[in-house]
Parts: C-alpha cells; structure tokens; sequence
C-alpha cells in the first residue's frame, strides 16, 4: 500500500456545511415572531393572557410537527413525481424508519444516514438515447412543499385573524417554504448535495444523467440482494479525474472503490481511494469519510502501521464515524480496529454483536453478507488468536 500523508487527509473548512443550521435557525426565529404576535393578539380574541401562556408549548410542539411533516411531505414529492416519470417503488425513509419492497410487499427496516432526514429511492426507467427524466423526480420534493405551503396560506387566509388555528397554518407555511429553498435552490450542505444541486448537475452533464441512472439502478438491485461484485461489470466505469468534479459523476466513482472492496481486491481498491480523495473532485463529505474508514480497515489488514491509522482517524473522522454508528462498514471498521489495532477481542466481538443487532432491521442483506466476509478477514489476520 502506499504511503498516507497528512497533507491528503486535510479538509478546508467549509462555511456551507452551516447552511442547515442557519436554515433552521431562520426557521425558529419566524416562528417565534409568529407565536408573539398570536400573544399579542390576546386581547382581540378575548382570551385572557394566561390561557394563551398555557396554548404556547402547543405552539411551539406545532413547529416541531410541522418540520417532521414537511419531511414526509418532500418525500412524497419524490415518490408522486418520481411515479408520474416512470419510476418504480423502491424505498421510502424518514429519519431512520424505512419501508421497503420485498416480494411485493412492504417491509419496515431500519437504516440512517448521516445529514438526511428522509430520503425516498427509485428504480428509474431504461436510458432512451442516454436520456431518463430527472427533473420533475429531483425537484418533486420541494415542489410538494410548495403546494401544501401555498394551501396552508388559503387556509390562514380564510381564517382572517389572529387564533391557534391560523398561527398553526402559518408555521406550516414558513417550514414549508423554508424546506424548499433549502432542497431546491442548488446547494452542497454539509455531506450531501441538496436536489436542486442534483437536478442542477444533470441539465449541464448528459455523463451524469448516466451516473444518476447508474447509481439509481444499483440501489435497485442491491434492494433484490445483488451484491455489487455480481453486478454486470460493464456498469462500473471509472470516470475521468475531470469528469469527477461533477458530484453525480463522482458518485460512480466511490461505487467502483465498493465494488473493489466487495471482490476483495483490495491493493486496487486503496490505490483508486488514495486518487480519488487526492484529487479536486465532487465527492461529497459522507462518500469522503466512508472511504477513509475503507482505507482503514485495509492498513489495518495490511501493513497496520500505528503513525498512519493516527493520521487517518482524526477527530473530524471520530465525530463522523460516531454519527454513522450503526452502518455496517463503519462498524466493520471499528470491529478490525479493536482486534488489529488495539488487540481488544472481546471489545471486537461487542461490536461484533451490535452489527448483528442492527443486521436485523437492516434493509439492504447483500451489504450484509460482504461486511461479514470482511469482518472474517481481519479475524483471520489476527496474529493473536
């Protein structure tokens, strides 16, 4: 393997990780005004100051309902566009909830992913002239908080003054339009790009209508229990240092590095990880991170040098891996720590235990089963056992 340097696995810091948050924070602070101009509004409708002390909480409960339901109603965005364009059923997610089709019928799993609060997957129609529809499926969540804000708006209109009711309608419009702006308006946030960054990505590079497709495909198949090293080998092009600064593109790439983990093929796998993360490229800071845990777990099994792991599990790293707690090539990476790192067996086998825990509600089995066989390898390069 070759030589790690401190220089690769430094990040820029960067400011539009805060976007979220300050998303959020306009978000409350609207809210709040609106819940102090409701209690303004108590003499008006007759209600005496305490009674509307005692509906406040309620209020402020609403704005939490109210962002929860605009989650599910951005997912369903996706899931109505999405079957409107051509697209099959294959996931629907909110939080780390996860209904999935098995054998045509719907089964709940449990699955997270750090930076998302839901997320609805589909399989996408057979490329026409390299061309599927995007758009619509991409921008279909920030469409459906448009629609519920707008008739939200209707219903505070019809209400005509200030009472529970039309401060709820309110809240549910400011979330609402917030929720689109911050999902539409093209964005990289944090680990993730946002839908309109996507959709965005697509309309400039018929390559990446092909990476969409492609990586919209695997999940489909993974979902079916096709593990990525039985998938045709054709799929899995490695693309252009260029073409890679395109984050849709550059998707494809990182699924080439799985597949080379999946076969075992270990030495290309690090070597085309090291590129890929030296690189200026589009890969978001979640792909990033599972790569570096990837190169982990392969110096681990290979030449194990102490110096290097420090430099690779930085604190940035730590905080990820502790978010990411429960994917599975995460804690295959904690499990080959604990027992090549650290020579703590039964620290490895606790982990070991959690994975099975969590395998339970796991919806994707053929990711399973690689991350078991991987977990079999460190054991068996164990030098202690």
């Amino acid at each position: 393997m070759k030589k790690y340097t401190k220089e690769k696995l430094k990040k820029k810091w960067n400011w539009k990780q805060w976007i979220p948050m300050l998303f959020f924070m306009l978000i409350g602070a609207g809210c709040g005004i609106l819940i102090v101009r409701f209690m303004e509004s108590s003499g008006e409708t007759g209600g005496t100051f305490g009674q509307k002390m005692l509906t406040v909480p309620g209020l402020i409960l609403a704005m939490y309902f109210s962002i929860l339901l605009h989650i599910i109603i951005h997912e369903a965005g996706h899931l109505v566009f999405g079957l409107l364009t051509g697209y099959e059923f294959t996931s629907f997610r909110i939080g780390s909830f996860m209904w999935i089709q098995e054998e045509g019928k719907l089964k709940l799993k449990r699955f997270s992913l750090a930076g998302t609060g839901g997320q609805c997957l589909m399989t996408p129609p057979d490329l026409m002239g390299g061309k599927i529809p995007v758009v619509l499926y991409n921008l279909g969540g920030s469409m459906m908080n448009l629609i519920v804000s707008f008739l939200c708006f209707l219903m505070y209109a019809l209400i005509g003054k200030v009472t529970v009711l039309s401060t709820v309608f309110m809240i549910m419009v400011l979330v609402g339009i917030g929720s689109a702006v911050m999902n539409g308006i093209p964005m990289r946030l944090g680990t993730v790009d946002n839908d309109g960054y996507n959709a965005f990505s697509l309309k400039r590079d018929p390559k990446a209508v092909y990476a969409f497709w492609f990586q919209m495909k695997v999940n489909g198949e993974t979902r079916k229990g096709i593990r990525l090293k039985d998938m045709p080998e054709e799929w899995f092009k490695i693309p252009s240092d260029e073409d890679m600064k395109n984050s849709m593109i550059a998707v494809q790439g990182v699924f080439v590095t799985n597949r080379l983990m999946d076969q075992k093929r270990f030495e290309e796998a690090d070597n085309l990880m090291e590129h890929l993360l030296s690189i200026d490229s589009g890969i978001v800071g979640i792909h990033r991170n599972l790569m570096i845990c990837d190169r982990i777990y392969l110096e681990l099994i290979g030449e194990n040098r102490e110096e290097i792991l420090e430099q690779m599990l930085t604190k940035e790293l730590k905080s990820f891996m502790k978010s990411m707690k429960t994917f599975p090539s995460v804690l295959r990476t904690e499990y080959a720590l604990e027992l090549l790192a650290n020579g703590q067996p039964k620290k490895a086998e606790k982990i070991k235990a959690k994975f099975e825990k969590m395998a339970l509600k796991y919806p994707y089995p053929s990711d399973l089963q690689s991350e078991r066989e991987l977990m079999e390898y460190a054991r068996d390069n164990d030098k202690t056992m």
